[in-house]
């Protein structure tokens, strides 16, 4: 099935959900950022990922990425493609102008990364990691490094890579054992073992820039004696460097993405510098990952689009049975038609969540409360839109039926595909943690509260909202007041009712939005319809997780851990 991207969609999001033309009035920060150009934008990227990234998806997942002694190899069209996408400008659109970017809002680079996800979510993972390097390289790095190695990472040139987890320190980061001892001379030399490194090898770009967290000699124990290096593959003399992928994991789905083993410094001559102050790795690495949770987020709604998109084609097409006397085509059927809206009204306030975040990172620049509530955001955008590209994806298997579980229709593709989403970057359990633990109590509270008050302030005749954001509210007052274990047992039901809340709450301004619509009458149809049904179906259903949100934990701790190995 042939990729389509929801340029019209998108662009009606840009309008009425991130309010994009605020964002480009606001201090002349986005002065440039004009709707011709957003349009020109959302229009050009969705031809191109349609065109370059789309039709490789499949040749990824059957070939997939290949390992040797030597490096990496990716499948056949794949160099090519990336070559295109540098050439585009499609990874600058949102760096720095001093280091050749476009100085764009990051909500159009979302654009960019929603249709390079759905056209190829396991291609689109090399553009990801690379955005995040940038942001960290911004925050954190000496102007010297910015020099030698942002512009190429900026223009997609050179790759980047994040390197955190060690076989026994995963959610554990403070765990890790890799060293990094000082040369004299500015430099480390680095040693030990990374996996799970997401395009650690490759034979994309001529150089991979990987950024490792590593401990100092004399360093505390624990997170707080942890710093960040940039270890180059190719070092400024072009030389390589010691650094080289051990092996690549067999994974259920995006197999086009080598998630590689990565070995430091075998030979003793890993060199790296650091990034940032010593000891302080972790604020540097945690704006990599936050701007890589956003994006994982983005992958849910991804690959939840192209698993929508597939359903909807596939249910068109296919005649079973019959519907007043005459054979029909599945979606003439009302429990095929029920999961394809559910489909599309998932996807749609998916979206919309992810790209108002990446609105609110926007206005940040003007509006310190915008940054707050997009920290606040960062947590629902991971967990509930990945959690969503999995129950899309699994329903765009059951609408195709038997062939659904058939390789060849692709839709067992997008469910295998979407499945690592929940897992990577910081699990959906660890997201829900950070949500009850840390974000609610932003400014002693006041971030949720301000964000509370202004979705009340506009959805007055939405009375399942109302009555969801009042028991939100009611549970958050009593999760402060909550003992840790009991914050954290209700921590992922109660994310899940405020992620539905704050994503119902924009697909209400969307349906107010239509009144005023003078479009194409499909488009408006369907956008009414899909709004409809979250509001009215979608959004009771978390009203029903506030038992489970108020329960305490006493019930998980009331037997023991052997117990569990039962029969």
């Amino acid at each position: 099935m042939t990729y389509r991207p929801p340029v019209a969609e998108q662009k009606f999001v840009l309008e009425h959900v991130v309010r994009l033309g605020e964002i480009a009035g606001e201090g002349g920060t986005f002065a440039e950022a004009t709707d011709e150009l957003a349009g020109a934008i959302v229009d050009g990227v969705g031809a191109f990922a349609a065109g370059e990234f789309a039709p490789l998806n499949r040749v990824g997942d059957e070939t997939g990425a290949k390992w040797s002694p030597e490096g990496v190899t990716m499948p056949a069209g794949f160099r090519e493609a990336y070559q295109a996408y540098v050439a585009a400008g499609w990874g600058a659109l949102a760096g720095p102008p001093e280091q050749g970017g476009q100085g764009l809002p990051l909500t159009l680079a979302t654009v960019v990364l929603e249709d390079l996800g759905s056209a190829n979510m396991a291609f689109s993972l090399v553009a990801m990691l690379s955005a995040g390097a940038v942001e960290a390289l911004v925050h954190h790095g000496s102007d010297e490094l910015k020099a030698l190695y942002l512009p190429k990472l900026v223009s997609g040139e050179w790759t980047g890579t994040m390197n955190l987890t060690e076989p026994q320190a995963g959610s554990d980061v403070g765990a890790l054992k890799t060293k990094a001892e000082p040369v004299g001379d500015g430099s480390w030399l680095l040693s030990g073992q990374k996996i799970f490194i997401t395009y650690g090898e490759h034979d994309l770009a001529d150089n991979i820039v990987h950024l490792v967290l590593a401990r100092t000699p004399g360093a505390p124990a624990g997170t707080k004696g942890i710093s960040l290096f940039l270890v180059p593959k190719i070092l400024p003399d072009g030389t390589r460097n010691d650094v080289r992928c051990v092996s690549i994991e067999h994974k259920l789905g995006i197999h086009a993405s080598p998630t590689c083993v990565m070995s430091y410094g075998d030979d003793g001559r890993c060199l790296g510098r650091l990034i940032g102050e010593e000891t302080a790795g972790m604020r540097a690495m945690f704006t990599m990952m936050n701007n890589a949770r956003l994006n994982v987020g983005l992958q849910g709604v991804s690959i939840a689009e192209r698993s929508t998109q597939a359903a909807v084609a596939y249910a068109l097409a296919r005649v079973q049975g019959s519907r007043e006397g005459r054979p029909a085509a599945i979606v003439e059927h009302p429990d095929v038609r029920r999961m394809l809206l559910r489909m599309k009204a998932l996807t749609q306030a998916a979206r919309a969540l992810a790209y108002y975040s990446a609105g609110q990172t926007d206005r940040s620049r003007a509006d310190r409360g915008a940054k707050a509530r997009a920290d606040l955001l960062t947590p629902l955008v991971k967990a509930y839109g990945t959690d969503v590209g999995v129950e899309v994806a699994s329903l765009g298997v059951q609408v195709h039926g038997g062939m659904g579980y058939v390789e060849e229709t692709g839709a067992a593709q997008h469910l295998r595909d979407s499945r690592i989403a929940p897992i990577y970057e910081g699990t959906n359990g660890i997201q829900a943690a950070d949500l009850v633990m840390r974000k609610i109590g932003l400014e002693g509270g006041e971030v949720l509260r301000r964000l509370i008050a202004e979705i009340r302030s506009e959805v007055a005749g939405e009375a399942h909202l109302i009555r969801l954001v009042d028991s939100v509210e009611t549970l958050r007052e009593s999760l402060l007041a909550s003992s840790p274990d009991d914050r954290l047992a209700a921590s992922y039901p109660f994310l899940t009712m405020l992620s539905v809340a704050v994503a119902g709450w924009l697909m209400a301004r969307q349906a107010s939005a239509l009144a005023g619509f003078d479009g194409d009458a499909a488009f408006r149809s369907m956008k009414f319809a899909a709004s409809r049904f979250y509001l009215d179906q979608v959004l009771p259903e978390a009203l029903g997780l506030a038992a489970s949100a108020s329960a305490p934990a006493d019930i998980l701790y009331s037997l023991d851990s052997e117990a569990f190995a039962a029969l």
